[in-house]
């Protein structure tokens, strides 16, 4: 009977004289190596800096001691924590979990995260997409207006991060450290314009970048939030999964606000049979069978006459197509109250 040393021994005096036998390699052995170097802006003072799509990919970022400085990260990223920056601009992509400022003083920023929090800051102003209720702490003269910014590869590093283009509350924002009398945040002006606060990239290398940052090419549509209706008439669409939703939804957008009507807010949300009975009342039956593809998507428009408006724009282009619409104007603030409290809850917002 042989044993285990006498088979490792003939093994041995079976292997080419001068030849070692190879170490096994392991997958996570042929990857490639993270510098955390290269994910890092650190120390830097009056420079015009960045990353091009495709150079972050994911991974942390962390910047921090930088002074009047211009950064742009034209890629999707894990998280990024930006610390005792002074006087600097920021473009940051998609980030796929938190932004987080702290201790950073008179800084403007475009921001598109899961979560967004700032602590022990002063005077930043902040166009913001945001999944859930943006934080402050600490802070004072934070101002928030809606994420507007357009590139091609955008759309894909939205997709990347886990972001949805109609999931943003920008101006939902939860201050956890309040003072009675006193307000430290705000919204920008309705009328700002993106590029006079985060002026574009000059240095040759990140204007390869096409950028626009005209309103109507936005990745995000631009919103109203929180800012006090200009009617007592809102309409509810609600569109449901298909080849075009997305197309649907921002050409509805365009064809309403070129009438006049405004954009209050949007969402984009998984429904079940419950919710749908409560939103849509005596018309669930209607569209229970096109809850199960996707999430839908859900618009809501402010404006004397939104109703009406919806109804004729919905008929003229989208003829066909399957949508929910407020009947009229006495239902649709309830329809738009009951789908938000859900779609709220059901995200933690």
């Amino acid at each position: 009977m042989g044993c285990c040393f006498s088979m490792r021994r003939k093994a041995e005096e079976s292997r080419p004289e001068g030849k070692e036998e190879r170490p096994k390699q392991y997958s996570w052995d042929q990857r490639e190596k993270v510098d955390p170097k290269d994910y890092m802006f650190s120390g830097l003072k009056d420079e015009t800096i960045g990353r091009l799509p495709g150079k972050v990919a994911g991974q942390q970022f962390v910047i921090q001691d930088c002074e009047n400085c211009n950064i742009y990260i034209f890629d999707y990223s894990a998280t990024i924590t930006i610390d005792d920056c002074t006087n600097c601009i920021f473009f940051l992509g998609p980030v796929k979990g938190s932004v987080f400022f702290r201790n950073c003083r008179d800084c403007k920023c475009t921001v598109a995260s899961q979560q967004f929090r700032v602590r022990d800051c002063r005077k930043l102003d902040v166009f913001l997409c945001c999944a859930t209720q943006p934080i402050i702490e600490s802070s004072i003269s934070i101002k928030f207006g809606c994420f507007q910014w357009y590139y091609p590869e955008l759309a894909f590093q939205f997709k990347d991060a886990g972001l949805s283009i109609f999931n943003n509350t920008w101006s939902n924002i939860h201050d956890f450290t309040p003072v009675s009398g006193e307000f430290n945040w705000s919204l920008l002006p309705e009328d700002a314009v993106v590029q006079d606060y985060i002026p574009l990239p000059t240095t040759e290398e990140l204007k390869a970048v096409r950028i626009s940052t005209e309103a109507n090419r936005s990745i995000i549509p631009i919103s109203r939030g929180q800012r006090q209706k200009s009617s007592d008439e809102s309409c509810l669409v609600v569109l449901f999964a298909g080849d075009y939703t997305i197309a649907n939804a921002r050409k509805l957008i365009d064809e309403m606000v070129g009438k006049g009507f405004f954009l209050v807010q949007t969402k984009e949300v998984s429904m079940k049979a419950e919710d749908a009975q409560r939103v849509f009342r005596e018309k669930a039956a209607d569209f229970l069978p096109l809850l199960n593809k996707s999430p839908v998507i859900a618009l809501e428009f402010n404006g004397d006459g939104a109703v009406e408006g919806c109804h004729l724009i919905i008929n003229e282009i989208f003829n066909g197509t399957k949508m929910f619409v407020s009947e009229s104007k006495e239902t649709a603030a309830e329809d738009v109250d009951n789908f938000y409290n859900f779609a709220d809850i059901q995200m933690g917002v």
